[in-house]
């Protein structure tokens, strides 16, 4: 995983990294999927879908 550089901190006291040092993170599709074509994924009480099609591209749905 890439290394954090340290930031500035403004008034807030929060550290904000500069836009071309933030790392985003990032999963491989089979890790997330398990075995499965499609998980449901609760993003503050609303269910989204997540599926594999038969194309094999994802697609999210709510």
């Amino acid at each position: 995983m890439a290394e954090l550089k340290h930031a500035e901190t403004g008034n807030t006291g929060a550290t904000r990294l500069p836009r071309e040092q933030r790392v985003v993170p990032r999963l491989k599709s089979q890790d997330l999927m398990q075995q499965s074509r499609e998980l449901e994924i609760d993003h503050e009480g609303r269910i989204y879908r997540l599926r594999v099609t038969q194309l094999n591209k994802l697609i999210l749905t709510a």
